[in-house]
């Protein structure tokens, strides 16, 4: 005969308080809300995987190549016409510098 078990074969799970951003990010695909000096967005983090056109970045006007990893950014209220792909480092720093025009 074997001896006696002294601790519970399962192992009690603690129920944890849903994650509101894990649940909203889950929801929406990705999607979540940023406020700053420039107004409200919604942005989306690009993987590289899933960057399979050129688009031109409007912080920097360079091109986002085929393959890069970017952020996507839009008015939350708008039709969707002001949707602009971002380098990820100039997203980060868009607040702490002026309008860059592009070159002719």
């Amino acid at each position: 005969m074997s001896p006696r078990r002294n601790s519970p074969r399962r192992k009690e799970t603690r129920v944890q308080p849903p994650d509101e951003d894990g649940l909203m990010l889950r929801i929406t695909g990705g999607q979540r809300r940023e406020t700053g000096a420039d107004g409200e967005w919604v942005i989306r983090r690009i993987s590289g995987a899933a960057a399979t056109k050129t688009y031109r970045c409007p912080g920097c006007y360079q091109e986002i190549p085929v393959g890069m990893p970017h952020v996507v950014a839009w008015r939350p209220y708008g039709d969707g016409e002001d949707r602009r792909h971002w380098h990820s480092s100039c997203w980060e720093r868009r607040a702490h510098r002026g309008v860059r025009m592009p070159r002719r």
